[in-house]
């Protein structure tokens, strides 16, 4: 790993996603690249009022400063950090910035949202796994402190979980760690007999490389929801990282079909880690 992004608001959820960030660069000699986005509008920065322009400058080296003084921590010892500031609290643009840097990460703090506001609004962190191709790590409550010892990733066993299914194993394998396939079967979920639910299997972990042994270590969880089911075995086997891919459903399509993907992330106490299909 080579690059870490961090999207740094001030917040304890921030700082959370700052030390997680921290932790991992010194395990794998990563840069951590922090960035700050700060909303000033296209009808601000275009003024060219000279009073209109002084206070944005004043905003914007205040703003430089109380970063700068965010990041002196303890935990950043020894570790490269690079500071960016954006102008425009747009969440494709994270994406275009971890593409630019060649990111392999994306690491950001949350505190969820519920209800009519979920619904109508989302959080920061749906808008940042809808829209990033890099995978996002999204912190809950408590930093990644430790090494990550239990992974487990949600899997309907499609053709679209191949490449993520990949990109994760390879991602916690530099990490020293395993990923444990998990398949939540649901009363609205489309039936498959125990015979087809094999061949599907068979034919995904033929697609990444890998022999039909695997196979005995899936774990199939029956539950009302993925959701409740996810989280239901990531209590019961004191998972650390909860693994998902994510179709990043953008519009109308995201309003009428939703996204189960986002809707761990949200929900999650766990740390939750998004790949795009």
């Amino acid at each position: 790993m080579k690059k870490i992004i961090v999207p740094v608001d001030f917040s304890l959820h921030s700082e959370n996603a700052l030390k997680t960030a921290a932790f991992l660069a010194k395990q794998t000699g990563a840069e951590v690249v922090a960035v700050h986005m700060l909303e000033l509008s296209n009808a601000v920065i275009s003024q060219s009022e000279s009073y209109i322009q002084q206070e944005m400058l004043f905003y914007l080296k205040l703003t430089e400063k109380k970063f700068t003084d965010f990041l002196q921590k303890d935990y950043l010892s020894d570790i490269k950090v690079t500071p960016v500031v954006k102008h425009f609290k747009i969440f494709s643009e994270l994406d275009k910035l971890a593409r630019e840097e060649n990111a392999d990460l994306i690491v950001m703090g949350s505190k969820g949202v519920e209800g009519l506001k979920e619904m109508f609004i989302g959080s920061n962190t749906e808008k940042v796994i809808r829209y990033a191709h890099t995978p996002v790590l999204v912190i809950k409550e408590k930093p990644i402190t430790q090494k990550i010892e239990k992974v487990i990733f949600a899997c309907d066993f499609s053709d679209d979980d191949v490449k993520p299914y990949i990109r994760a194993k390879d991602f916690f394998k530099k990490l020293g760690c395993n990923i444990e396939l998990v398949y939540i079967s649901t009363p609205t979920s489309k039936f498959r007999s125990t015979q087809q639910l094999e061949e599907k299997m068979l034919r995904f972990f033929y697609q990444a490389d890998e022999s039909e042994e695997h196979m005995k270590n899936v774990k199939i969880i029956s539950d009302f929801s993925v959701e409740k089911g996810i989280f239901y075995y990531a209590d019961k086997v004191n998972s650390d990282v909860l693994v998902v891919a994510t179709h990043g459903r953008k519009g109308i399509s995201h309003f009428f079909e939703g996204s189960i993907s986002e809707d761990i992330a949200n929900h999650s106490e766990l740390p939750v880690m998004s790949f795009k299909i």
